[in-house]
């Protein structure tokens, strides 16, 4: 699938970018440098080389149908202050699964659930997917946050399934299906 832009009301989501009119790759490296969004994602190394490169994967995974991802960006401006995406897909299943995560600035202002919103719209609506899971590490109360008030639901505990800080924690894992209210 070509890369599909969303308008999510106060934000704009839109396929990352490394050209002569958009370059996310700053944005990308600041995800890598803060130690908030290291903590619970993996992230590219934080140099430019890395996050072009990853821009450009990203890219190639939305044709491949194996990963659609969105910069979350303020629409006046278009810069890039989070990402949203849905990995693993399975369109045969209709299944994927959600992740996310927002820069500094971007964070308390419901940028990241709005924008986790639309693209769920967009995920049960366009691309026809049935479930859509969201897995966050124990002790992550802004992801927990995210997915209430998106609607997931807890569907179980994979035990010490993550590296937090050096040590192994649990992992909530959520869900919601296209017939959910």
């Amino acid at each position: 699938m070509e890369p599909v832009e969303i308008n999510a009301g106060l934000w704009y989501l839109r396929a990352l970018r490394c050209d002569d009119r958009l370059d996310d790759r700053p944005s990308v490296v600041a995800s890598s440098q803060d130690p908030e969004i290291a903590r619970w994602r993996h992230r590219p190394p934080p140099e430019p080389a890395e996050a072009e490169a990853y821009i450009r994967r990203r890219a190639a995974e939305w044709l491949s149908d194996d990963r659609y991802t969105w910069a979350v960006c303020e629409p006046t401006t278009g810069e890039m202050l989070g990402e949203v995406e849905l990995a693993a897909l399975d369109l045969c299943h209709g299944t994927a699964e959600a992740a996310c995560w927002a820069l500094p600035g971007a964070r308390g202002r419901g940028m990241t659930t709005n924008a986790l919103s639309a693209v769920l719209r967009f995920a049960f609506g366009g691309v026809g997917l049935h479930r859509v899971t969201y897995a966050w590490a124990d002790g992550n109360t802004a992801s927990a946050r995210v997915a209430e008030k998106c609607g997931f639901r807890v569907e179980g505990r994979q035990r010490e399934a993550w590296v937090v800080d050096g040590r192994r924690v649990d992992v909530l894992v959520a869900g919601r299906l296209a017939t959910d209210d």
